[in-house]
């Protein structure tokens, strides 16, 4: 008898209403719309990327070092 291992797939629902929630917060903090979405759709650390521009990194600059 062979084991199978089942992966559980967040569903797209729920990955859309992270997403958009990302986006929410990095355009709150000061990134243009085109930026945002770029990062709010990566994997880039959403927590960085807020303090990147809290410290005075042009957003511009802050996606290159993100991503």
């Amino acid at each position: 008898m062979s084991e199978t291992t089942e992966t559980i797939e967040p569903d797209r629902g729920e990955s859309s209403k992270v997403e958009s929630w990302r986006l929410h917060v990095l355009m709150e903090a000061g990134y243009p719309l085109p930026l945002a979405e770029k990062l709010a759709g990566s994997e880039a650390d959403l927590h960085r990327a807020v303090e990147l521009l809290g410290q005075g990194c042009e957003p511009e600059t802050a996606v290159e070092i993100l991503l």
